[in-house]
């Protein structure tokens, strides 16, 4: 699957750590991936209106400093393990059973703020994670309304668990998949380093792009469930190999970027699938214009 003109931008500019590309470098970027010209720029100007990005008096672009701030979370892939920490066999459990069904945009939101958190629905309102991620059920609760979760959604701690109830609790995630997931982009990872010097430029620099977006975004929405749960062995064999191909994904990069001015100090990477869970998380915490909440699905 290929990038969308926004996707594409906003990953791009975001590895810029405050510097600038010109429309030229975007546009070049953009036909890599059958992007058509009038693409990128109607979405720049798109961007601009949203606040999500800005230009300068010479026509290139940067992330906007809110946007900045919330990319900077995605970014921290290679670090995912230090927002862990050690699980006493506690839960952060979530009612939303009292939140009003009818509003769609509002139950949308919920939803994503859940996923990207790594809830899982115990029973009809009840939503689940283990209570092992750094600041506690606090920081928790103030990630899920950063997020989109509704301000009237009761969060708290939960333990305690009857047996029964606790086996339930334990088989919400299917731990197969998330193994076997590990697995599979860590061996492409391997397969596309073998294959990487055989390529040409451009298509390496695809490549590395579409894979290295890939893992990213598998990594950026795990659940990070601890050791009782799901073995963390297989989850730390894929960021340590992630973050060699990044080194090689900025190698591939390196020439277009410094060409265009714009030399970047992470390899740009295909982070759809985390671009409207950040432009919510920005609007939630005020970060830009109000246009951005009528923008944003």
């Amino acid at each position: 699957m290929s990038p969308t003109a926004k996707s594409l931008i906003l990953d791009l500019l975001s590895t810029l750590h405050g510097g600038s590309m010109p429309v030229r470098a975007l546009v070049l970027a953009g036909t890599l991936f059958d992007i058509a010209p009038n693409s990128i720029r109607v979405e720049l100007a798109r961007l601009v209106g949203r606040g999500l990005i800005e230009s300068d008096e010479r026509g290139s672009y940067r992330m906007a400093r809110g946007a900045q701030s919330v990319q900077s979370r995605v970014v921290s892939w290679s670090r995912i393990e230090e927002r862990m920490t050690s699980w006493t066999g506690g839960w952060v459990g979530v009612h939303t059973a009292s939140l009003p069904r009818s509003d769609r945009r509002a139950a949308r939101r919920r939803e994503r703020a859940f996923a990207f958190l790594g809830f899982r629905e115990l029973d009809t309102g009840l939503w689940i994670r283990p209570d092992n991620l750094s600041g506690g059920v606090a920081e928790v609760r103030r990630q899920l309304t950063a997020l989109g979760l509704e301000p009237a959604a009761v969060v708290f701690a939960l333990g305690a668990l009857d047996p029964a109830t606790e086996t339930r609790a334990r088989a919400l995630w299917d731990v197969a998949a998330l193994r076997a997931g590990y697995r599979a982009t860590r061996d492409a990872i391997l397969a596309s380093e073998r294959r990487m010097p055989r390529l040409a430029p451009q298509k390496a620099m695809v490549e590395s792009f579409t894979l290295g977006g890939r893992a990213i975004r598998q990594l950026v929405l795990d659940p990070l469930l601890p050791e009782p749960i799901l073995p963390s062995t297989e989850r730390r064999a894929l960021v340590q190999t992630m973050r060699r191909y990044d080194k090689l994904g900025r190698a591939c990069w390196r020439a277009f970027m410094v060409d265009h001015g714009a030399p970047s100090r992470r390899s740009p990477v295909d982070l759809r699938t985390t671009t409207d869970l950040s432009i919510m998380s920005m609007v939630r915490d005020g970060a830009a214009s109000a246009a951005v909440a009528g923008g944003t699905r």
